[in-house]
């Protein structure tokens, strides 16, 4: 998940302190932070700068990060969620609502991006995706990505 936040550091280690993690840069955003849970489901929070906005990209291009001061129709807040259904099932019903979906591929894993209402990302994770990103998630793993990210 990720929330936007006037002070992304001080929030994302609160949160780490909840669940007894750690918060750490994340180098894809300046000024951005997550929360890392540690646990075995991969828990974590982005958290970016207040004015931060994730827009669709062009045509076959992900996700962008976008600064804007004045409020606009898109939100800094995606989660990724794991489904049980198969990604051209995940592009039908993306079509048939005239919604965005696009196959992205974030490194470790893959994921759907899905624009609610061309508006609310979601990363949907079928059951392919979602343990490639359960392997990612794995302590050693984040220890491994975020020492290479400072």
């Amino acid at each position: 998940m990720s929330i936007s936040a006037s002070n992304p550091h001080h929030v994302a280690e609160v949160l780490a302190q909840i669940w007894n993690g750690k918060a750490v840069p994340f180098s894809p955003h300046p000024g951005s932070y997550m929360a890392l849970s540690n646990d075995e489901y991969g828990t974590m929070i982005e958290v970016y700068p207040l004015e931060t906005e994730l827009i669709p990209g062009r045509d076959n291009q992900p996700a962008n990060f976008q600064q804007n001061q004045s409020p606009s129709q898109y939100y800094p807040i995606h989660a990724a969620i794991s489904v049980p259904i198969n990604q051209a099932r995940i592009e039908e019903i993306a079509n048939q609502a005239g919604w965005r979906v696009l196959h992205c591929h974030r490194g470790q894993f893959d994921v759907m991006e899905f624009w609610v209402e061309n508006r609310l990302m979601l990363e949907l994770l079928t059951p392919e995706m979602a343990q490639q990103y359960l392997d990612f998630a794995q302590k050693r793993n984040l220890e491994q990505f975020t020492s290479s990210a400072v």
